[in-house]
């Protein structure tokens, strides 16, 4: 018998740790390979993660709740096997980005820094943890060594940071390595820079020395106020104490820093969607024969599409005082689930079919209910939907999923009493009609932009051309 580690796996390019967040198995049990064993949580997303290899779960070396560095040892499983580790990697060979041994005789010129360090002892958990990653390639460094020396891997480790914690930073005028980091090496994480930010030790873009008594007029006396923190509640007797999950963490974080980020504005229509339901009704059984459920929300998510396409400003991001239009479009759909939400992207929406288009929204939503996402598929949104009509909701005014610029909400879709036109005389008729709202980042989209982009929204559900269906 032999024994082989379980690993905490690299679940995307940019996650440097991940929370454990279940147990599936408990130690003595039987394990099959490729049976889930445990779930993890990441900033990105939640997973099952299946076993390397069948055996006994001999040894938990990390608890439920902890947090850990991607490739840190979590368990052992005993295995008649057990010849391999759970990354795949074999354990003799030296990490392909290893620092080089200090032994090493100096080359004539100094080598390139190594891109990240040799794997360690699993450091302890951090209390906190946010998003992982790495700076872009070429990115300077925020300080230098006091010894003017190189960098030690703990420096370099510290100093990275993912695009959201340089953007927050950038926003605010921070200098990153100025922040206390309880991420991985002292890593400043996303939950750092807003813990930083609540304190009120926000940095002040230096003001010119000409402008410096026109500045301290302006500013009064007074110093600008910390933003305030979340009160603390007394739970009474016979309440229940629900400890946040790490989604529902990275949830309330994010909305709360997108209604301080963006002026959020909501523009609301109100859409016919006979034509929808008559093309659905029609179609849905030749969709049903090839595995898909033909939706509403396939038939609203095409028409979002071609709307992006013609009002790009829609389709963007705000980088400092610049705006950056999008030249992919990749939707965001919302999906409710019991421990939270999240929301997998349709990615090239624009260049698919209706029917790749609904094919796809089952498939990310079905995937997404049953924590089989890759963390690539909830990254790279451009425009975001979210659905609460399929819950009876009339309408709601969301909040914008940064760094994108809009969101739609989708209301309820119900037949309804109508005035219509009928030989050119006015009668009371039965429509399926609804609502759609768009919430938007004034900074950059405009009233009339917005409602420009709804109302061509609205034109192609109303008409959606027979040949697209």
């Amino acid at each position: 018998m032999s024994k082989i580690d379980v690993i905490m796996p690299q679940m995307g390019e940019s996650i440097a740790e991940g929370t454990l967040s279940r147990w599936m198995k408990k130690v003595g049990d039987s394990i099959k390979r490729d049976e889930p064993i445990f779930e993890i949580s990441t900033d990105k997303v939640d997973a099952e993660i299946p076993s390397p290899s069948a055996g006994v779960l001999a040894e938990i070396l990390v608890q439920e709740g902890q947090t850990v560095a991607v490739q840190t040892v979590v368990a052992r499983i005993e295995t008649e096997a057990g010849a391999a580790v759970a990354s795949g990697e074999k354990p003799a060979a030296p990490p392909p980005h290893a620092p080089v041994p200090e032994k090493t005789p100096a080359p004539s010129s100094p080598p390139p820094a190594p891109l990240a360090p040799a794997p360690a002892a699993p450091p302890a958990p951090a209390a906190r943890s946010g998003y992982g990653g790495l700076d872009s390639p070429g990115s300077p460094p925020k300080s230098v060594p006091a010894n003017g020396g190189a960098e030690t891997a703990e420096e370099r480790l510290r100093r990275r940071s993912t695009p959201v914690v340089r953007k927050i930073a950038a926003e605010h005028n921070l200098d990153i390595s100025t922040i206390p980091g309880t991420g991985l090496a002292g890593r400043v994480t996303k939950n750092d820079v807003l813990g930083y930010l609540e304190g009120g030790a926000v940095e002040v873009a230096p003001v010119p020395p000409a402008a410096a008594p026109m500045a301290a007029a302006a500013q009064g006396s007074s110093a600008p106020a910390a933003p305030a923190s979340a009160p603390t509640v007394d739970p009474s007797t016979g309440d229940k104490v629900e400890p946040w999950s790490r989604i529902r963490k990275l949830t309330a974080e994010h909305m709360v820093m997108s209604r301080r980020v963006s002026p959020h504005v909501n523009t609301i229509f109100e859409v016919d969607y006979t034509r929808v339901a008559q093309l659905r009704a029609r179609k849905k059984a030749e969709y049903a024969e090839r595995g898909v459920n033909l939706t509403y929300l396939a038939f609203i998510a095409k028409a979002i599409a071609e709307g992006l396409r013609k009002h790009p400003n829609v389709n963007s991001a705000v980088s400092g005082e610049s705006t950056i239009l999008r030249r992919d479009i990749n939707l965001g759909i919302a999906v409710a689930l019991d421990w939270g939400l999240i929301v997998p992207v349709v990615k090239h929406a624009d260049e698919l079919s209706l029917l790749g288009i609904a094919r796809a929204i089952n498939d990310l939503g079905e995937r997404a209910r049953t924590k089989k996402l890759s963390p690539d598929e909830v990254q790279k949104g451009t425009f975001t939907i979210t659905n609460p009509g399929v819950f009876g909701s009339v309408i709601g005014t969301p909040i914008i999923n940064q760094p994108q610029a809009a969101i739609l909400c989708v209301g309820t879709i119900e037949k309804q009493p109508a005035v219509i036109t009928v030989d050119g005389s006015d009668a009371i008729g039965i429509r399926t009609r609804g609502m759609l709202s768009l919430a938007f980042d004034h900074r950059i989209v405009d009233g009339a932009n917005a409602d420009r982009f709804m109302a061509d929204v609205k034109a192609l559900l109303q008409e959606f051309p027979e040949a697209a269906a």
